[in-house]
């Protein structure tokens, strides 16, 4: 058999299994168990351990620390003082709960590196708040959605950990490569959330003046910000200054988290079993898809078929830019069908030498990467977050409101990712400026 038509069996039997409802490190396990024997004999299975070994790295020591720091800081209480605080500065602006929850989501996400931390806690406070006060229910659960996918892209990301992990980049620079990004798209989404509101008042309403705060009480809020505040300048100063590696300020963050919780008095067995739990079962679901990816890929390169599909795209007589925005939206699709880590363990290592012999910055392709499956979190049919948000959303907002709601959060993505895609200094400039 050539290596043509193997890369092709290869990849036809992988969709298969995913098509029929295979979880993800099930079916490329299999797949990769099946061809082994086939191309080498029962022998080939021997190397097997030594691939899932290789694949491991220091950095992915980070993946359960961040994790636990984001399952504590969701349980501490500190999204409730983050509300309080934007709720008495924004209010009284039109949208302005919603502008107020994306500003909150974004602080959440650079402490926390995850997506659901975010959204499970504004979803629970933020979404009923603004229904109480007439929001409009789809801008409501929008904004929570949009802003929960944050930690995504802003750093400490656990995606760009794992990114940098399969991929060999430098997850310092990836992660203060996303700061800007992040913010754009962060931006972008206070903007539409304004200028709709602007508009159309009932679709975001101001607070009455009944409910508006002096300048001494908004001054006095600001203190609910300054514990967060520490948390993100710890985490993110030690990298910077090189005081610490990701790994050990992930173990800084997540011992300010426990300090967060502490000092809300609520740092008990209850809190610690759920935290240690979440983390647990997270990390154990991330390290079985790495694993069974890792002999994937591994069994893909053996084969040929890597250096076959960069010879063949290299070769082709189109712009290098026409492969890139393929490549986009190969990812885009992908998201509504696979989750995050599959796609990152499956597509990044085909995509990123491909992107390398096309003469691209790595550092900026990861960016790109990493704003895309943002977008995989809010595209139905399997965008993540809108799973979270069913599950606290108050009775009445069915799924298809949800789906409705993220549309126009959606768009603004991809106008974020168009922009640094069109302007690549937006996410290599702070790393280069930084080193």
């Amino acid at each position: 058999m050539g290596i043509e038509l193997t890369t092709l069996v290869l990849f036809l039997s992988l969709f298969f299994l995913l098509l029929i409802g295979t979880p993800v490190a099930f079916a490329l396990g299999c797949v990769s168990v099946i061809f082994t024997i086939f191309l080498w004999g029962p022998q080939g299975l021997a190397n097997i351990p030594l691939v899932i070994m290789n694949q491991l790295s220091p950095t992915l020591l980070a993946l359960p620390l961040f994790l636990l720091m984001a399952a504590v800081l969701e349980r501490s209480g500190i999204a409730d003082d983050l509300y309080e605080a934007i709720y008495r500065w924004t209010g009284f602006l039109p949208g302005g709960l919603a502008i107020g929850t994306v500003f909150i989501c974004t602080i959440f996400a650079a402490m926390s590196g995850v997506s659901g931390a975010a959204t499970v806690a504004m979803g629970l406070v933020a979404i009923p708040s603004m229904l109480k006060r007439n929001y409009s229910k789809h801008l409501a659960v929008g904004c929570v959605a949009a802003g929960g996918v944050l930690g995504i892209v802003i750093p400490p990301s656990v995606i760009m950990i794992l990114y940098a992990s399969v991929v060999k980049v430098s997850v310092g620079n990836l992660f203060f490569a996303g700061i800007v990004p992040g913010i754009i798209v962060a931006a972008l989404h206070i903007l539409y959330i304004g200028l709709r509101s602007a508009r159309n008042p009932n679709y975001g309403p101001p607070l009455p003046p009944e409910e508006k705060f002096s300048l001494k009480e908004k001054v006095g809020a600001l203190k609910r910000l300054l514990l967060p505040g520490l948390i993100v300048l710890s985490v993110l100063g030690v990298i910077y200054t090189g005081i610490a590696t990701p790994t050990e300020a992930a173990g800084i963050g997540a011992f300010g988290a426990f300090i967060s919780a502490a000092l809300h008095r609520r740092l008990n067995a209850k809190l610690m079993n759920e935290s240690l739990q979440s983390t647990l079962a997270i990390t154990c679901m991330i390290m079985w898809v790495v694993a069974a990816a890792s002999i994937f890929n591994s069994l893909y390169v053996a084969i040929g078929g890597r250096d076959l599909l960069i010879n063949l795209i290299t070769g082709l007589e189109v712009s290098p830019w026409f492969i890139l925005i393929g490549m986009q939206l190969s990812l885009f699709f992908l998201g509504m069908i696979m989750d995050d880590y599959a796609i990152l363990m499956l597509a990044a290592p085909i995509y990123a030498p491909i992107v390398e012999a096309l003469g691209f910055n790595p550092i900026w392709f990861g960016v790109l990467f990493i704003l895309n499956m943002q977008m995989a979190y809010l595209t139905p049919p399997f965008g993540f977050n809108l799973f979270y948000l069913k599950g606290v959303v108050p009775k009445g907002i069915t799924m298809g409101d949800i789906y409705v709601s993220v549309i126009p959060f959606v768009i603004m993505q991809a106008l974020g990712l168009a922009l640094v895609m069109a302007f690549p200094a937006l996410a290599t400039w702070l790393p280069g400026f930084l080193r």
